[in-house]
């Protein structure tokens, strides 16, 4: 039976490894997880369990009593649960995160007087020595719990006739051994003194998300680009005439960049040219005009209230919006007139424009977040967050987050988040990798990364080992990006159609967050618009564009196949469980992900040019299957069976036809003929 629950006022009492009355005897150190030494939360999602472990011992040889404690946030008592003892003074506990919002945890730990009185008396007798002596010891350690346990009736009448047997006269030995029934032994520690607790001077948090935070198939588009007829500037009402098709290929995210009015000043024309015709659109970061800015749509893709029905819409198809927020402005921006401190100026008074060299942007000028006045600077951009939540976004992509302090993210996150915890924030961020983590401490839930540029077997393996096995995996959950409107990589330049294929497998299968830019992505748009970058060929950051969705050229019957897979197997929906298995060829990635009996291994041809084959090795034992019978192997992807038999197997696969084999393994038995399948 738990103790009364621990009060928030006792917390403040107890600095580190120091207990109220007694001198320290107990050591707590290198609780994990923890990120900065609790400067900073981890993150979970509903449901998950939070694994906490700790080195906790004292001097001597005494037994301890080791407690993890956990709370939400504004909850003002603890929830206690044992820890158990992993060897080498290791401890560990976990407990399961039930709703959105902030957790704070921490351990203690305290000597078990009456623990280590029985585990000296048990040598004693097994050594034939005399333990009389030693009893009336024990009835006092036993008395003093059935004083504590005295608010529960039936434990303190349990330990008063214990205390009462020890302290008799009679007491012979054989009676001392029924001490070491586990009932009894467990109620005398638990009410122990509390005032031996020794506490980890450290509460640490928690941030927990919606499923969505972890687990979701993104889907970005240019909303002036889904018109049906050619040359014709795209609406609203155009994209929701979109959103079957869309939500038809199992995407749940719908991402819009900027959809604010475009300004005229230095507007870019095709393909990022410095000048523009009268017809084009300009680039939708370019943000403001004299009809408004971030608070303000685009008149071309019509109304606020327009924008609305379009979430509205969205949500019925089971797609959420996530809007693009940019902060930067155009020439034309209102902000320019109304605030000019608030961007930065050359030595002659001039606005500097944005730069990231050789790259320049004419027509974008950066806000300086870090001027005399940011503190009304900071306010406005928190109100352009909440005006989007009140027109119903709760899924933010922000641009560029490493080029703003990492103080306004930290401060507007947890302010935003404040009362709505439901809100995710993807961080747009190409940068160096401790920059994107702090930017992940920040607050933001998910990150842009390196996988569009990781190709190799061996540099695919060391990436993503380290994003889910060192503790990265705490703080940064990777959304995988095979292309952006950014970034056409050189794979997917000179891959043809397989290459598309095979980005897209790994993205879904390596990720359980993944997201394409389309429909460039499913009708395979391969052309740069000079060789040797990155940069697409007629853009549309700078233009309409119209897609023949239909084309024979698209894969999307094959991203409807692999997005139906994730949704049907959990172990796709984590990152955590992530494994890899070797291949003896360099050109085959073997990978595998698991949720319960829910086992799914995929196979990846690296090589979008020619068939590659190999012998794929499987810890059997691992997943409870004898070597010396056959299994099966359903591949969901070809929807094809295979019978193998020991650790040791023969793959193929041709990039033209399928350029990956994603096998189901489950664990559970059934029998036919002479056959023990293993489904």
């Amino acid at each position: 039976m738990p103790k009364k629950a621990l009060k928030t006022t006792e917390r403040a009492e107890v600095p580190e490894n120091v207990p109220v009355d007694n001198p320290a005897r107990v050591v707590i150190e290198s609780v994990r997880p923890e990120v900065d030494g609790g400067r900073f939360p981890i993150k979970r999602v509903v449901g998950e369990k939070v694994v906490v472990e700790a080195d906790i011992f004292a001097d001597g040889h005494d037994e301890l009593v080791c407690e993890l404690l956990y709370r939400k946030e504004e909850e003002p008592g603890w929830a206690r649960v044992p820890m158990r003892p992993l060897g080498n003074d290791r401890w560990r506990a976990e407990f399961t995160v039930a709703e959105l919002g902030q957790y704070r945890y921490t351990v203690q730990g305290r000597v078990d007087y009456f623990s280590t009185w029985l585990r000296d008396l048990k040598k004693r007798l097994e050594a034939g020595v005399d333990v009389k002596p030693e009893l009336p010891a024990g009835a006092r350690l036993v008395t003093a719990a059935a004083a504590r346990a005295a608010g529960v009736k039936a434990d303190a009448r349990k330990l008063a006739a214990l205390a009462r047997d020890l302290g008799s006269a009679g007491a012979t030995s054989e009676q001392a051994a029924l001490l070491s029934a586990p009932e009894l032994t467990a109620l005398v520690s638990q009410w122990g003194d509390e005032k031996d607790f020794v506490r980890h001077g450290t509460e640490l948090e928690v941030w927990v998300d919606r499923v969505k935070a972890r687990f979701g198939a993104w889907y970005e588009l240019f909303p002036r680009s889904t018109s049906p007829k050619p040359g014709r500037h795209g609406t609203f009402d155009d994209l929701i005439a979109r959103l079957p098709y869309i939500a038809g290929m199992g995407f749940d995210v719908l991402y819009l960049p900027p959809i604010h009015p475009v300004g005229r000043t230095h507007r870019k024309g095709a393909n990022n040219s410095l000048k523009a015709g009268s017809r084009d659109p300009g680039s939708p970061w370019a943000i403001g005009d004299k009809s408004g800015g971030h608070k303000a749509v685009n008149p071309e893709l019509g109304t606020i209230g327009d924008f609305k029905r379009l979430v509205k819409a969205a949500k019925g198809h089971g797609l959420e919006l996530a809007l693009d927020i940019a902060l930067q402005c155009s020439p034309d921006h209102p902000w320019l007139r109304e605030h000019p401190e608030w961007f930065a100026h050359r030595p002659d008074g001039s606005l500097r424009y944005a730069e990231n060299p050789p790259k320049k942007y004419e027509d974008i000028y950066p806000l300086d977040l870090t001027c005399r006045e940011w503190k009304p600077l900071w306010d406005e951009v928190r109100s352009v967050f909440k005006f989007w939540m009140d027109a119903g976004v709760r899924i933010f992509r922000v641009d560029n987050p490493h080029t703003k302090p990492f103080a306004l993210w930290e401060w507007l996150i947890r302010d935003l988040r404040g009362e709505n915890p439901d809100l995710i924030f993807l961080a747009e961020a190409f940068t160096r990798p401790k920059v994107m983590c702090r930017l992940a401490k920040a607050g933001f839930n998910q990150s842009y990364n390196y996988f569009p540029w990781r190709n190799s077997k061996w540099e695919l393996e060391s990436y993503f080992t380290e994003l889910t096995r060192t503790d990265v995996k705490e703080i940064l959950r990777p959304n995988l990006w095979p292309n952006t409107p950014d970034i056409l990589t050189e794979y997917l330049q000179f891959g043809g159609r397989p290459a598309f294929m095979v980005r897209h497998v790994l993205a879904a299968t390596l990720g359980a967050s993944y997201g394409i830019y389309g429909p460039a992505f499913e009708l395979c748009d391969a052309a740069p618009r000079t060789p040797g970058h990155e940069e697409y060929l007629n853009s549309e950051k700078y233009e309409l564009r119209h897609w023949d969705l239909d084309s024979k050229h698209s894969i999307r019957d094959l991203i409807t196949r692999v997005n139906r897979i994730r949704r049907e197997n959990p172990a796709l929906q984590n990152d955590a469980s992530l494994r890899f298995f070797r291949v003896d060829n360099e050109a085959l990635l073997a990978y595998g992900k698991q949720a319960g009996d829910d086992l799914v291994l995929t196979v990846v041809n690296l090589d979008p040019n020619y068939k590659q084959s190999g012998w794929l090795e499987l810890p059997l034992h691992e997943f409870g299957l004898p070597e010396d019978k056959p299994y099966q192997m359903h591949d969901l992807l070809a929807d094809r069976r295979f019978i193998w038999r020991g650790p040791r197997n023969y793959v193929e696969l041709e990039p033209r036809v399928s350029p990956a084999h994603i096998f189901r393994l489950r664990r559970h038995v059934r029998t036919e003929g002479d056959f023990d399948y293993f489904l």
